[in-house]
């Protein structure tokens, strides 16, 4: 498991690599484009990303209730939601909060190539949430 400061530098590596796919490809691509741009690049990077990869969302008391599909998951503790829209929404907070509390992932990145501008915010979760 990372420590914090190696969590932060991790999405800070995640959130200049989106920012220099954004740079290079623009906006205006399907969601999937930037995902298989997004992983290209953190891979020849050197770190661990895995695509679509199933996490089990579960109940407080650890029973399994179902399925969800990240759309990345980096060097397994970083979650990161891609959307490719022209703005994010509450829902889209909703949803990358819904999937950090219901799998037991504490970080998460909602990241937007959608817009004009890069849009990323960072999410975490405590124990105490």
């Amino acid at each position: 498991m990372k420590t914090q400061t190696e969590i932060f530098k991790l999405c800070d590596q995640v959130r200049e690599t989106s920012f220099a796919l954004q740079c290079y490809l623009r906006h205006g691509h399907l969601e999937k484009v930037y995902e298989n741009g997004l992983a290209h690049r953190l891979r020849k990077a050197g770190l661990e990303v895995k695509q679509q990869h199933p996490l089990q969302v579960r109940d407080e008391d650890g029973t399994v209730l179902g399925d969800y599909v990240a759309d990345l998951l980096v060097e397994g503790e970083l979650i990161v939601e891609l959307k490719a829209c022209k703005a994010l929404t509450d829902e889209h907070v909703a949803q990358l909060l819904g999937y950090l509390r219901g799998c037991r992932v504490e970080h998460g990145l909602l990241i937007n190539f959608g817009s004009s501008k890069l849009e990323v915010r960072k999410f975490v979760l405590s124990d105490t949430v």
